[in-house]
């Protein structure tokens, strides 16, 4: 497929249609305050972005519970205080002529009290000395996601991207290894699936039909399943609950290893589903116009850039002037990055992915 397949637009089942088949990912840029308010520097991020050719930008990704933090400065989304930064935001990314959403999140599990985290484990077993989460606490927690979304749609985003990746609250609770309750949101697949469905229906019913609502995946480490979570995908396809899926991907070319599957890609297990009006895009090692543009000839209807925009934040401008583009080596110095418009607590998070900034600089 022609790289100039990336600029055609793409409809959505709800809202507008996006502009071209760039998305940004979700980022975690830590730059945030400490309350999670939106900072002059996620302003100044958002404003580059919007200015950078995105058909979509998400935000990092943003608490909907203040127990729910996973990290310093993480953006916040649980209370009203958070609006006015989040408006500006939605109000920067809508004059730059993009869609935008707010990445909901809570860490689950994985919440780190350092911080002011409230660890909400799926079982007993998962956290020492830490009790799995009643029944009444995870329809707490849904309700949260469901206000969150709410808050969002107020503060003039198009849409919101439900986190259920990487093994926070949401993906915990789809791990047979995470998740050994006997109440209605463990056991069986559907049960385990039962938190994610809920907060995706509550959102749809709290926000309207033309609000747009995403759902981000992954697929390897904390004990998911390959087939179960290709069987609950399924699902959400055919009953068009979501208007696009994020497939986060270490590696968007990755095969299977072993299993069912082995030999096939991990993207494949998704494209080949029966997905009606719903969207799939996949993030991964996305780093030139040529992989961008590969990946619709393997079934995507778009690509999240992530690591890349970061390297360059018109990675869609730079595409759509040269058709051979490819990103900047890693690593970069961190002047490359100041230079580029990072501010320096974005940069200090980036020290921490290995290999991206040069050691020293």
């Amino acid at each position: 497929m022609a790289v100039c397949d990336l600029f055609k637009p793409l409809t959505l089942l709800h809202g507008k249609a996006m502009r071209n088949r760039f998305m940004m990912a979700p980022l975690t840029s830590q730059q945030s305050e400490f309350d999670g308010t939106a900072s002059e520097y996620d302003q100044f991020w958002i404003e580059q972005l919007a200015q950078s050719g995105y058909a979509l930008i998400q935000t990092s990704a943003a608490t909907v519970e203040a127990g729910g933090i996973a990290f310093e400065r993480q953006l916040g989304i649980h209370s009203d205080n958070h609006l006015p930064g989040l408006t500006s935001m939605a109000t920067a990314i809508r004059e730059g002529g993009a869609l935008s959403a707010v990445q909901l999140h809570h860490a689950g599990h994985r919440a780190v009290p350092e911080v002011g985290g409230i660890p909400a484990p799926a079982s007993d077993k998962t956290v020492k000395g830490v009790k799995a989460i009643t029944t009444e606490e995870v329809e707490r927690i849904r309700d949260s996601f469901i206000a969150a979304a709410k808050r969002a749609q107020l503060a003039g985003f198009d849409g919101v991207s439900v986190h259920g990746a990487f093994g926070w609250i949401l993906s915990e609770f789809l791990s047979p290894n995470l998740n050994d309750r006997t109440d209605k949101y463990g056991g069986s697949v559907e049960n385990r699936a039962r938190f994610t469905i809920e907060v995706i229906e509550g959102i749809r019913r709290a926000c309207g039909p033309d609000f747009q609502i995403g759902w981000r995946l992954s697929i390897e480490r904390y004990g998911l399943r390959l087939e179960e979570l290709r069987e609950i995908t399924a699902e959400i396809f055919d009953r068009e609950l979501i208007d696009y899926l994020d497939l986060a991907l270490w590696d968007s070319a990755q095969v299977v290893r072993e299993g069912t599957f082995q030999g096939k890609t991990l993207l494949s297990i998704f494209t080949e589903l029966p997905r009606k009006g719903v969207r799939l895009g996949a993030a991964g090692k996305i780093y030139s116009a040529q992989r961008a543009g590969e990946l619709l000839d393997e079934g995507c209807d778009f690509v999240l850039i992530a690591r890349a925009g970061i390297l360059q934040r018109d990675f869609p401008l730079q595409v759509k002037a040269n058709p051979l583009y490819e990103s900047p080596k890693m690593p970069v110095t961190a002047e490359y990055l100041r230079q580029g418009g990072l501010s320096e607590r974005f940069i200090e998070t980036m020290r921490g992915w290995q290999t991206f900034v040069r050691p020293g600089s």
